[in-house]
């Protein structure tokens, strides 16, 4: 059974549904030597550090419409940070008819919409190939909630939060909830792609793939950016420092990065995927 804004479900009591999103975003960069290396996994860390990462999930309890009620944020040696937000319901007032459209959601700016005891976290991976120059950095965010809003609308803020080469999604809604006959719910909003949910000029920037498997409210899209500049994945110098042979090397090797990322799988240079 699917809702639309003017045919809402009347629920017995609570929504015991459970929403989560995980949002999963990848940086690549060129480090060419270990100084390089060390000095962008250091710029990464100020960049992305706990108290940054708690501002942004701040801002996406305030676009949920929650409540902070308890904050754990660790940064950690030699590199990484993690930062966990419990939060809890916000004023019951009636959801806004946008808060059940596949749509994109709000960027920063208070959207007030009922939801349960839920939680954030975010947790970041600084990581670099051993011989070939490669660095990546990756943040997996999971925004879980009960109640009437997807936490699906979070997802444009946090897409605008990163610098993001490759982004990997994934959306459940779990458990049932009833009716006030008793009927149960297993979900209690249309949803056919993640992707509705996602900006058009941010979808024109990247080739997208879904994986959605309906009938279990499973849905998976992943993201690679489609302009490439070597410029944008250079760490202290440019394409001018480079040799024609240094230029073309690279620019393999990040492409291979990216796409190994992309499929989810290790690809033999030449085989299908590689550029």
């Amino acid at each position: 059974m699917g809702t639309t804004p003017d045919k809402g479900i009347q629920l017995h009591d609570f929504n015991n549904l459970t929403k989560t999103l995980s949002f999963n975003m990848y940086d690549v960069c060129w480090t060419k030597s270990k100084e390089e290396r060390e000095a962008y996994i250091e710029y990464i860390d100020e960049q992305y550090n706990a108290d940054r990462l708690t501002d942004i999930l701040k801002s996406v309890t305030d676009i949920i419409g929650a409540h902070v009620l308890n904050i754990a944020k660790q940064d950690y040696v030699p590199q990484g940070a993690s930062v966990t937000l419990l939060i809890s319901e916000g004023p019951v007032v009636e959801a806004p008819t946008e808060a059940f459209e596949e749509s994109p959601g709000p960027l920063p700016e208070s959207v007030v919409l009922a939801l349960d005891k839920s939680h954030i976290t975010v947790h970041t991976y600084p990581e670099y190939h051993p011989n070939e120059g490669i660095s990546t950095f990756r943040a997996d965010i999971d925004v879980s909630t009960c109640g009437e809003i997807s936490p699906l609308k979070a997802l444009n803020y946090l897409i605008h939060s990163f610098d993001t080469d490759i982004m990997t999604m994934d959306y459940r809604v779990r458990g049932f909830t009833r009716d006030i006959n008793g009927n149960k719910l297993f979900i209690d909003h249309d949803i056919s792609s993640i992707q509705n949910y996602i900006p058009e000029e941010i979808k024109h920037l990247y080739d997208m793939i879904d994986v959605n498997i309906y009938q279990e409210n499973i849905f998976h899209t992943k993201c690679k950016l489609r302009k490439f500049d070597l410029d944008n994945y250079l760490f202290g110098h440019t394409k001018k420092d480079l040799r024609d042979d240094e230029i073309k090397d690279i620019t393999k090797k990040l492409h291979h990065e990216m796409d190994e990322i992309f499929y989810g799988k290790n690809i033999t240079p030449g085989s299908i995927g590689e550029h």
